[in-house]
């Protein structure tokens, strides 16, 4: 299925770190936020990266991000997809960072999963300038033993770049 990004970059003018994951799933087109499926981890792992409980509704998840200087985008502007299957995205068409990145204070790109790493690194780091650093997807698909403990001491370094 052919389906087109629909959710708005998220980022603040003071904002310092740039996480970008490769197409929003179903579930997140459909509540009109980032990372929204219940089963996703990336607001589990940032509330034990930054011990603060972060609430379900969106504007908890808008504040969270703006105390920590957090952007959120994805890599892909388009693309054929089986549901929100990241193996299965073909024919991608890739969103553009200048506006984030002239209009912000970003130092650090990060990207969530494989694919997002992948094509960022082919298509869009040089365009950029920055070199992204890969964190492991967050998604409900990866679950592999352990991931919970791997995805909270990957996530740490996000810390690193926000707290100075």
């Amino acid at each position: 299925m052919f389906v087109t990004h629909t959710l708005a970059p998220f980022y603040k003018k003071d904002s310092k770190v740039l996480i970008l994951g490769s197409m929003p799933s179903i579930k997140s087109r459909e509540l009109g936020f980032y990372y929204a499926h219940p089963r996703n981890r990336f607001w589990w792992v940032l509330e034990k990266v930054y011990n603060e409980k972060i609430g379900n509704d969106t504007q908890s998840k808008i504040d969270f991000l703006t105390k920590h200087h957090i952007a959120l985008f994805d890599v892909i502007k388009s693309c054929d997809i089986n549901s929100s299957d990241d193996t299965s995205i073909k024919n991608v068409t890739l969103n553009n960072l200048t506006p984030i990145l002239k209009n912000s204070n970003i130092k650090v790109i990060m990207t969530t999963g494989n694919k997002a790493y992948t094509l960022y690194k082919k298509y869009l780091e040089k365009e950029t300038n920055i070199k992204a650093i890969p964190l492991p997807s967050t998604s409900p698909a990866n679950n592999k033993k352990d991931i919970l403990e791997l995805l909270e001491k990957k996530y740490k370094i996000i810390k690193t770049y926000t707290d100075n």
